[in-house]
C-alpha cells in the first residue's frame, strides 16, 4: 500500500507531490522587506529534501503590517526578489505560496517608526504593551484592498498559490474575536459582523488574482484565550470561508498571549490533530493540521485517520531538510528531529536575531556550510560524546577526516540525556539518538567505557584532539554540604539517588526548575492512567485534575536573586513557571542558604533567618567547565581545540553549534 504521506494532493486546481506542507515561519532573513540570498538558500535546501509545498513569510501587506524583517509584499518593488524565492523553491520540485498578515496590535511602534498599531478596537496588548489606534472604516476598506494587491504581486512572482494568516491573534483574528472587537458597527458586535473584515479579504483576494488561483487559509482552530474563541465558533469561521471560495485550511492553535503551551517540548507531538478534523469534518476543502508534528510516523498516522489532508511541519524542517526525502526511501530512522527547544528558532526571533537550530548547525547557513573535503584530511580524536564532541566529529567526517570519538560513558548524549529527565522534556534524548545515529551512518569510530589518558592518546597517534568533555557540577561553599542527605541535582535527574518527602531545591537557574518539576511530579497520575479514570468516570473532572498535579512530595526552590529561571529562554521560561506553580512547588527569591543542617536549610530572607525543613537537600547551583587534558595534550604538541561546555558553560544550543564549527575548521 502506497504510504499516505506520499499521495499527492490538489489545493483547488493545484497538485502537490506528497502531503508534507512546511508552513510560513518567522525567519527574521529579510533586509528591508527584500528577500536576500539567505532565505533563497534556506528555502531551496528545503525543496531540495522533497517537502511538497512551501509556505514563506509572512509577507507584509502595507508599513504598519509588520517589520522590516519581514518579507515585503506591498510594493510592486518587491515582486523580483520575490520571483527569485519562487524560482528556487519551485526549480527543486517543490510548490510554494506566500503567507500575508496583516499584524494589528501585535506590532511594536518601534518598528513602524512610532507610528501606532492598527486593530479594531483600543484594547491593550499582553505581549506588546502598547495600547493600538482604532481603525476607521475606510481604513479597513484600505486594508482589504492591501491584502487582495500583496496577493497580485505573489502571483505575478510566480507563486503557485497565497495564504493569508486569520488567526493567532493578528488583526484578521482580532476582527474575530469579541475580546479585541469592541466595535458596535458592521464589523462588531454578532458574529457575522466580526467575521466580515476576514472574508472580505479573502473575497477581494480572488476578485483581483482570479477564481482560479488557490488560496490558503491558516486560522486557529481555538484561540486558547479565556472569553475568546473556542473550536465550536471557530469551526463556523471555518465553513464561512469554504464558502466564500477558499481552497484549503491550515489549522493552528492559540494567540500569542494564550497561556497555553502550543510549540514546546512538554507538548505532545500531534496534540491538536482533533482540531483539524473538527474542521475536517464540516468542509470540503484540504484541512491541514499543525503544531508538533515532528515525525512522519505520527504525520502519517494522522493522514490515515482521516484526521487531516496534509500536514504541516515547520521547525521539523528546519531541523532536517530532507526529512521528507528520508521518509520516501526508507530511511526515517536517520532524521535528525525537531525536539521543540525553541532555543534557536522562537528564542532568536525575541532577540531580533535570524532563525538558527539547536539541532542542526547548518540552519540559516546553507551557502557557508556547505562542506568540502580537505585537502590534508587528517585522524581527529573527539574527548567526550556529548552533542558538542559528536557535532564536531559529524563536522569533521564530512570534510574528510578520519574521525574517532571517546566516551567515558556507556552511551553517546552527554548531558541532552539529563536535560530529557525532567517531565515534559523527553525529547532531549531523542537528540542524543538521532546524533549518535548520524555518527553511525558517517561510519565514526566510537569507543564507549573509556576515559582517556596519555596511554590512549600515544597509542591514537591523532593529528588534532578536541576536547568536549563537559562539565560538572558546582558543589557551593555551604556549610553542612557534606551531610548524607545532600544530593547533587545531576544525581536526582539520573535517578541515582533517592530523595525525602520535604525536598529544598538550592538553585533557582534552569537545572534547579527542572530538578524541582521532577520532583513535584512524583506520585501525580500518568497521561495513560489520567484516561483510564477519565473515560470509565472512575473520578470526577476535579478530582483527575488534583491528581494529575498535585504529588507525593513538597518541593520548595530557593534563589539568591530576584528571578527564577533567568537562563532559560524566554519562550519556555512562562511555561516551566506555570508548571511549577500547578504542582505546588513553592518558590523563595532572594534568598540565601547559609547552613545546611540535618533538619533542613537555614536561609536568610528580607533580612530575617529561617529554617526550611528538609528530608534531601538538593544542590543545583550550576555547573563548572571540566578539561583535564588539555595540558597534558598541548605539551605533546598535538592541536587542540575546546569545546562545548569544557571551554563554556552555556545551552545546548552553543555547544552544537560551537562544536560543528571546531569539526569543520580542521
Amino acid at each position: 500500500m502506497k504510504d499516505p504521506l506520499f499521495n499527492p494532493i490538489k489545493i483547488g486546481g493545484l497538485e502537490a507531490k506528497n502531503r508534507i506542507y512546511l508552513p510560513a515561519m518567522h525567519m527574521n532573513m529579510a533586509q528591508d522587506y527584500k528577500v536576500t540570498e539567505q532565505l533563497v538558500e534556506f528555502y531551496a535546501e528545503r525543496a531540495r529534501g522533497g517537502v511538497g509545498m512551501i509556505s514563506v513569510g509572512y509577507a507584509t501587506v502595507d508599513e504598519l503590517s509588520g517589520s522590516t524583517m519581514n518579507i515585503g509584499a506591498h510594493k510592486d518593488e518587491f515582486i523580483p526578489g520575490l520571483k527569485d524565492l519562487a524560482d528556487a523553491i519551485k526549480n527543486h520540485g517543490a510548490r510554494s505560496a506566500v503567507q500575508l498578515n496583516h499584524a494589528g496590535r501585535y506590532n511594536f511602534s518601534f518598528f513602524t517608526g512610532g507610528k501606532k498599531p492598527v486593530a479594531p478596537s483600543p484594547v491593550p496588548s499582553r505581549m506588546t504593551k502598547e495600547t493600538p489606534r482604532e481603525l476607521k472604516i475606510e481604513e479597513i476598506k484600505e486594508i482589504v484592498e492591501s491584502f487582495a494587491q500583496a496577493a497580485r504581486r505573489v502571483k505575478e512572482a510566480g507563486f503557485d498559490a497565497v495564504e493569508v494568516l486569520s488567526g493567532t491573534g493578528y488583526l484578521i483574528s482580532e476582527f474575530l474575536s469579541p475580546l479585541t472587537n469592541l466595535r458596535t458597527d458592521e464589523y462588531g458586535g454578532s458574529y457575522e459582523n466580526r467575521m466580515r473584515f476576514g472574508l472580505e479579504v479573502m473575497q477581494q483576494i480572488k476578485i483581483v488574482t482570479g477564481s482560479d488561483y488557490p488560496l490558503i487559509v491558516r486560522m486557529n482552530g481555538n484561540d486558547f484565550m479565556p472569553g475568546g474563541q473556542g473550536r465550536k465558533e471557530l469551526a463556523v469561521y471555518a465553513q464561512a470561508l469554504a464558502d466564500a471560495g477558499v481552497d484549503a485550511l491550515c489549522i493552528n492553535v492559540g494567540w500569542h498571549e494564550a497561556r497555553v503551551p502550543q510549540i514546546t517540548t512538554s507538548v505532545p507531538r500531534g496534540v491538536f490533530g482533533y482540531l483539524a478534523k473538527g474542521i475536517k469534518d464540516l468542509v470540503d476543502v484540504p484541512v491541514i493540521a499543525s503544531h508538533r508534528i515532528n515525525d512522519p510516523a505520527t504525520a502519517r498516522e494522522m493522514i490515515a485517520d482521516g484526521t487531516c489532508d496534509m500536514v504541516a511541519m515547520g521547525r521539523p524542517l528546519i531541523a532536517d531538510p530532507y526529512l521528507p526525502q528520508k521518509a520516501a526511501t526508507g530511511r526515517e530512522k536517520e532524521i535528525v528531529h525537531c525536539i521543540a527547544c525553541a532555543q534557536g528558532c522562537f528564542d532568536h526571533l525575541f532577540k531580533l536575531k535570524q532563525v538558527e537550530c539547536l539541532c542542526n548547525p547548518k540552519a540559516g547557513h546553507e551557502k557557508e556550510c556547505r562542506l568540502k573535503a580537505s585537502d590534508s584530511p587528517s585522524k581527529v580524536m573527539v574527548v567526550g560524546g556529548g552533542p558538542a564532541g559528536m557535532s564536531a566529529a559529524l563536522a569533521a567526517a564530512e570534510c574528510g577526516h578520519e574521525v574517532v570519538i571517546y566516551e567515558k560513558e556507556n552511551r553517546l548524549g552527554g548531558q541532552l540525556y539529563l536535560a530529557s529527565a525532567p517531565p515534559g522534556r523527553a525529547e532531549f534524548s531523542e537528540l542524543a539518538r538521532d546524533l549518535a545515529t548520524q555518527v553511525a551512518v558517517h561510519k565514526i569510530r566510537v569507543v564507549l567505557n573509556t576515559a582517556v589518558d596519555e596511554k590512549i592518546l600515544d597509542d591514537e597517534k591523532p593529528g588534532t584532539v578536541i576536547l568536549a568533555t563537559g562539565a560538572k557540577p558546582i558543589t557551593p561553599p555551604i556549610p553542612g554540604v557534606e551531610l548524607a542527605h545532600v544530593v547533587q541535582s545531576w544525581d536526582v535527574l539520573l535517578d541515582r539517588v533517592a530523595t525525602g518527602r520535604r525536598v529544598v531545591v538550592i538553585g533557582g537557574g534552569a537545572v534547579g526548575v527542572e530538578t524541582a518539576l521532577f520532583l513535584g511530579e512524583k506520585g501525580t497520575l500518568s497521561g495513560e492512567a489520567l484516561k483510564f479514570l477519565m473515560v470509565n468516570k472512575a473520578e470526577t473532572p476535579d478530582d483527575l485534575y488534583e491528581l494529575a498535579t498535585q504529588g507525593t512530595k513538597d518541593v520548595v526552590l530557593i534563589e539568591m536573586i530576584k528571578k527564577i529561571g533567568k537562563d532559560i529562554g524566554l519562550t519556555t521560561r512562562w511555561g516551566m513557571l506555570q508548571d511549577m506553580s500547578r504542582i505546588g512547588v513553592k518558590t523563595n527569591v532572594s534568598t540565601k542558604a547559609l547552613e545546611i543542617t540535618p533538619q533542613g536549610v537555614t536561609v536568610e530572607m528580607a533580612g530575617e533567618k529561617e529554617t526550611l525543613p528538609a528530608d534531601t537537600v538538593v544542590l543545583a547551583v550550576g555547573s563548572e567547565s571540566f578539561n583535564p587534558l588539555q595540558e597534558t595534550i598541548e605539551k605533546k604538541g598535538i592541536p587542540c581545540q575546546v569545546v562545548g561546555d569544557a571551554q563554556n558553560v552555556a545551552l545546548a544550543f552553543d555547544a552544537v553549534h560551537n562544536g560543528f564549527a571546531a569539526g569543520r575548521s580542521i
